[in-house]
Parts: C-alpha cells; structure tokens; sequence
C-alpha cells in the first residue's frame, strides 16, 4: 500500500535550518530568526489538506514515510517511522511515532521532526535565497 502527497512552497531570507532534529513547513507568510526549523513559508496545504488515504496509510506502526525536499536543484531525503495513532485528540498537535514526526491540527503547519537532522547547506541557501520547494511524502505499508 502507498500514498503519496505533494506540498509546493518557497524559501524566504530568514530560513536558518539549523534546528538539529526539526524542520518545518508551514502556511504561513512571516518568519522570525526564532524559527530556526522553518524551512518553507507559503506552502498550499497544511495536515488538513492531506488526503483520507494519505493519513489512513500513515497511520500504521509499519508504515515508513519518505520525505523528498527539492530546492534549487537539491535533494534531501528523510526517512521516518509511521504510528498507529497518528491522530490524537489534542487541541495543539498531533504526535506521529512520538518525536519523530507532528503534524499541527490547526492546519498551518506541517512538522517533521527526526533523530538527527542535517539538511544539506546548499538547500538551505537556495531556501534563504527565496528559490521554490517541492516537499513529496510518500508513505509506504507492507502488504
């Protein structure tokens, strides 16, 4: 079982990428120098706009989502762990396979969050320079 969702943003001056397990895109326009996760502003959909099919998929412990983040001509690729129970009931976020992935409920924000993060400089660069991203998450399932 697969599914797959495409997020389209774009950098802006003050992304820093230095946050060591986190990174962010988000809906939202403004950025501050205090969000050194954010890496995207502008993005066209947040968690609410991920398609049924796309969280049912998530939502398994077998589950391994695959994010590609693609920005002036480079990649970077993480892997991470799907969970049960992505979906809680909170009223701020919402944990996925505990501190590896949250995805905001309000919808602005889409978070991802791993062991050790180091995204390559040169994206972050491309990132500051304002260049376009594409985000692709893929989620995959045995069976």
């Amino acid at each position: 079982m697969e599914a797959q969702e495409t997020i389209r943003c774009r950098g802006h001056p003050l992304v820093l990428g230095t946050h060591p397990t986190t990174f962010e895109v988000t809906c939202e326009e403004h950025l501050t120098e205090n969000g050194n996760c954010i890496v995207g502003v502008g993005a066209d959909k947040g968690c609410a706009g991920l398609s049924p099919e796309f969280k049912e998929c998530l939502a398994h412990d077998d589950a391994v989502l695959v994010t590609r983040l693609l920005a002036g001509g480079v990649e970077a690729v993480i892997r991470i762990a799907g969970c049960r129970r992505p979906f809680t009931q909170s009223p701020d976020r919402h944990g996925l396979a505990a501190e590896h992935v949250y995805l905001r409920a309000d919808d602005r924000d889409l978070l991802r969050s791993g062991w050790r993060l180091a995204l390559p400089r040169a994206l972050i660069d491309a990132l500051k320079a304002g260049a376009e991203m594409t985000v692709t998450l893929t989620v995959t399932r045995p069976g």
